[in-house]
């Protein structure tokens, strides 16, 4: 049993693609945002705001031990690739799949980076930011990469499955 995990930047797609993902393999999707605020009963940015960064990250490593090695779609928050081990845990309990795109599409889809606690500066140099601080995590975490610029969800969430045929 393995779990498909999608990473990426915010605005790539993975909230997007997973349940379309998870519909075609007959799998749960999970969304571990989702899933960190229900555990914490309040909102992301609530998080971030009583608990600061690394409460949230610490919230968000025991919601993705929780979710590994389960037959589910994975949409992981965009700083999973920098917790200490996290990527070790994806890796060894399914396959990682980055969804990828440029930071200028990035920022255009994330707009004014409401409710997104690392993004409240102008969106688009705080989307350039963090991509380039994290890309190399997300090049060593990832089994495979999916381009989503100017592809649709459909598109993308096809590739992906395909990817998760060669990889099982």
């Amino acid at each position: 049993m393995a779990t498909l995990w999608l990473v990426g930047m915010p605005g790539s797609g993975k909230s997007t693609v997973g349940p379309l993902v998870a519909q075609w393999l007959e799998r749960d999707f999970v969304d571990l945002d989702e899933a960190v605020a229900a555990a914490a009963g309040g909102p992301i940015p609530a998080i971030f705001a009583a608990e600061g960064e690394a409460g949230f990250r610490s919230r968000e490593a025991a919601a993705l031990a929780a979710a590994a090695g389960r037959e589910a779609v994975v949409a992981c928050g965009g700083g999973i690739v920098v917790g200490p081990g996290n990527v070790d845990l994806m890796r060894g309990s399914g396959m990682v799949a980055w969804l990828e795109a440029p930071a200028a599409v990035l920022a255009e889809r994330v707009g004014e980076g409401a409710g997104r606690p690392l993004l409240r500066e102008e969106a688009g140099s705080a989307v350039a930011r963090l991509l380039a601080s994290r890309e190399a995590a997300y090049a060593a975490a990832a089994h495979c990469r999916v381009e989503t610029a100017g592809r649709t969800p459909e598109e993308v969430a096809k590739e992906v499955v395909e990817r998760w045929s060669e990889f099982e």
